[in-house]
């Protein structure tokens, strides 16, 4: 394209929890936040920082249409084991500078545990559809 930018559309990509594609995937936000010290010592105008750790978190919206969080609770009610998953993102806007320059941009984490609150069950008189949104804390990037 000569006159008009290509950045990634968000709308393209797929999505894997242990290799099988979350098929009713709304979005998926994958972040690294970074523990951070910042001191200063007498006389220093600006602070030093330096990276001490890391967090990574993984959300991902679905419409639910298989049983796969009832199915992963009653397993850890069950066993008392702390289910563990590796999710993969892709970007995949083949029309993106991005793709054009450096193919796919894939990111996996691995370790993600799922964190907060999981709706099992909801009935709404004023609703409209079943979304979940499961929030994992993951172990590392690979």
């Amino acid at each position: 394209m000569k006159y008009n930018k290509e950045p990634i559309l968000v709308q393209e990509g797929r999505v894997f929890l242990d290799g099988v594609e979350v098929m009713d995937l709304v979005n998926c936000k994958i972040v690294l936040t970074l523990d951070v010290w910042e001191g200063k010592q007498v006389g220093e105008k600006t602070p030093s920082t330096r990276w001490k750790g890391h967090s990574i978190k993984v959300t991902i919206t679905r419409r639910r249409s298989t049983p796969f969080l009832k199915d992963t609770l009653k397993k850890y009610l069950h066993s008392g084991e702390t289910p563990e998953f590796t999710i993969q993102g892709l970007q995949l806007d083949k029309n993106s500078a991005y793709y054009k320059e450096y193919g796919k941009d894939a990111v996996t984490v691995v370790g993600c545990v799922l964190i907060g609150d999981i709706t099992v069950l909801e009935i709404d008189v004023e609703g409209d559809v079943l979304d979940d949104t499961i929030v994992f804390n993951g172990k590392d990037l690979i």
